[in-house]
């Protein structure tokens, strides 16, 4: 008698683009244009008192990905993809905690956005669980990204202006850097025009039946 074998399981109900780049290259911009759900992953950083949270210039280093839950981002996004909706944490940046929760319902689109700059470090993860749509690392001249980023930080007075700039001249010096680390974990760099095309083509391609 032949061995019986189950049917395969159904696939996710939405897949997942994984968005990131250095803080400032437009990837909250970009999603606002879009229009679609989008999983915010800054929304999974530790809370400013965590004991293990690494520390730079005197203060937490919030570009570090060692003060941020990324197990917790990949079990939300495998729920959003098996479920279509999923509770995700607010984090409110000024008190660096965490100040509630909100339900995240992508149903109804087959492309959720998971912006945020620690995503490369999902796109492993979220290829093994096969729910990855693209991986994408934003660039653009690293002294827009510089300007455009402590433009936003002294709007919303993330940090005293002293800090943002010492923060922001590492940062610009260390883009390069940055931004090949991410290619070498998955994702493929692009401008925010060039992404944007991308990500809309994913989500207007047509669905099965």
């Amino acid at each position: 008698m032949a061995a019986m074998t189950s049917a395969p399981g159904p696939g996710p109900l939405v897949r997942v683009v994984l968005l990131t780049g250095p803080s400032g290259s437009g990837k909250t911009a970009l999603t606002r244009r879009l229009g679609l759900p989008v999983m915010r992953l800054d929304d999974f950083y530790l809370d400013g008192d965590h004991p293990d949270l690494p520390h730079r210039f005197g203060i937490v280093d919030w570009d570090d990905p060692r003060s941020w839950d990324g197990a917790g981002a990949m079990a939300a996004i495998t729920e959003l993809a098996a479920h279509g909706s999923v509770d995700v944490p607010v984090y409110d940046i000024p008190s660096n905690a965490r100040t509630g929760s909100v339900r995240l319902d992508a149903r109804g689109s087959c492309v959720v956005v998971a912006e945020g700059i620690f995503a490369a470090q999902l796109v492993a993860a979220c290829r093994e669980a096969d729910v990855l749509a693209d991986a994408i690392c934003l660039r653009r001249p690293a002294l827009v990204t510089f300007w455009f980023r402590l433009l936003r930080d002294v709007a919303e007075a993330r940090k005293p202006v002293v800090t943002l700039l010492r923060r922001g001249w590492a940062l610009l010096r260390a883009e390069p850097g940055l931004i090949a680390g991410w290619v070498a974990l998955g994702c493929r760099a692009a401008t925010p025009a060039d992404a944007e095309r991308a990500i809309r083509a994913l989500a207007d391609r047509p669905q099965p039946s």
